[in-house]
């Protein structure tokens, strides 16, 4: 897989060499790359934005740098999908990382001040994505949040392939609680079905503990949900 973020401020994404997403890349089960879009500036001063027709207040990233930018990338040659980091987008989900693993190049679109032109997201962007019901200063961090997701679902990112199938998500429901040595910490005990070696008696406990969290925390998860679930263990 192939992942190309477009952005004027490429600095941001020094995290990506670190953790999963660093280790991930030195196995090379993912390429990343950042597209700085002050090369496809218009003039000589690295002028990528303008002034929103109409009078609003703000600036507006132009459409011929963008443009310039993502198709530098080779992205539609590859079949692959563009997206629009944006506050308008559709919430992004377990279910559009598992989607997105099953690509082979991705480019991600990072958006400031006002956003970019919308001609661009007419005639280049496949999808449209939102992280939240909030607002941030830029693309940059929903994108590393986006790239993270999708990567950690590729064959060989994790140490263990079923952490990722029992993750918050990854069923449908929210995780269970979770717990290491020692067995009591300041008065409070590991819950005894989990120090009792049954392994069905377990699985029982994190799937109503699963279904509990969910009830409790996501009522609009939960209300869709068929509650015949089952979980394995970890």
């Amino acid at each position: 897989m192939k992942i190309d973020c477009i952005t004027i401020f490429p600095e941001m994404f020094a995290p990506m060499k670190n953790s999963i997403m660093g280790r991930a890349q030195a196995k090379g089960l993912f390429e990343f790359n950042t597209v700085y879009l002050r090369d496809f500036a218009i003039n000589a001063y690295g002028q990528v934005d303008d002034v929103p027709y109409g009078g609003e207040p703000g600036m507006v990233l132009r459409p011929e740098p963008l443009a310039k930018a993502i198709r530098s990338t080779g992205v539609k040659e590859d079949g692959g999908k563009v997206i629009y980091l944006t506050a308008d987008g559709v919430p992004f989900t377990h279910k559009i990382a598992k989607e997105l693993s099953q690509e082979n190049h991705l480019v991600l679109v990072c958006g400031h001040y006002k956003g970019i032109d919308d001609r661009i997201r007419q005639t280049e962007v496949d999808m449209e994505i939102s992280i939240g019901d909030f607002v941030v200063s830029g693309g940059e961090l929903p994108a590393m949040l986006v790239t993270d997701a999708v990567v950690r679902l590729l064959d060989g990112a994790l140490g263990h392939k079923e952490s990722g199938e029992t993750d918050s998500f990854a069923q449908g429901v929210l995780g269970w609680p979770v717990y290491t040595r020692p067995e009591e910490f300041e008065g409070k005990k590991v819950p005894e079905v989990l120090l009792s070696g049954h392994h069905k008696n377990i699985s029982e406990w994190r799937r109503q503990e699963s279904l509990k969290r969910t009830q409790e925390r996501r009522p609009d998860i939960f209300k869709n949900l068929e509650i015949n679930t089952t979980f394995g263990d970890k």
